[in-house]
């Protein structure tokens, strides 16, 4: 596969997309996704949390500090709440007998990993213009071709096929589902990733 610089496609790991999405219903059986708090157009749902704490999961937490340029000034604004992703490293129970606790445990003996959440985005809305304070790994669940991230100027479509990519979310960029179906990505926030 063609890589632009923003966008990694990690060679020799994939994930079997029946399990995954098989793994998705079960979840979604126990838990609906959290909007933190009435933000429209976001829904997450956290697969790990800080050690006997699951309030670290919940509103503000299953979203996280970003940075914004919001009107025409171009002036940069802090949204949200700063977490401490390397405190996130115990797996909700709840979830323990879904096909993620194999891919959780699979992905942190490669990479360091903050929180790991199944992020949804709606059909026709999209994210804002923003950064993040680390770089992504996504493996995409569900998608379409109308489905595309864009990092900077450069946009690319995340097929669903088991690939895992890491996504340099340190740069502004955002997300979008142009489909008429919902977009799941499994996404991990990497605490020590470092693009070249």
């Amino acid at each position: 596969m063609n890589n632009h610089s923003d966008f990694y496609t990690v060679p020799d790991l994939k994930f079997d997309l029946t399990k995954l999405r098989g793994a998705l219903k079960q979840v979604l059986k126990i838990k609906k996704y959290d909007n933190a708090g009435g933000i429209s157009n976001f829904g997450a749902i956290c697969l790990n949390q800080i050690p006997g704490d699951p309030n670290s999961i919940k509103g503000n937490n299953a979203r996280g500090v970003y940075w914004t340029k919001p009107d025409h000034t171009g002036k940069e604004s802090s949204r949200d709440k700063k977490i401490d992703e390397s405190s996130y490293t115990e797996f909700v129970k709840d979830f323990e007998n879904t096909y993620f606790k194999e891919v959780y445990e699979s992905l942190k003996k490669k990479f360091k990993l903050g929180r790991i959440r199944i992020l949804l985005k709606e059909p026709r809305s999209t994210l804002s213009w923003h950064r993040d304070p680390e770089p992504r790994l996504h493996i995409p669940i569900i998608t379409n071709p109308g489905c595309i991230m864009v990092i900077e100027n450069f946009a690319k479509h995340l097929p669903a096929d088991g690939s895992v990519y890491i996504t340099n979310n340190i740069k502004y960029h955002n997300a979008f589902n142009g489909g008429e179906e919902n977009r799941v990505h499994l996404v991990a926030c990497l605490t020590d990733y470092k693009f070249q």
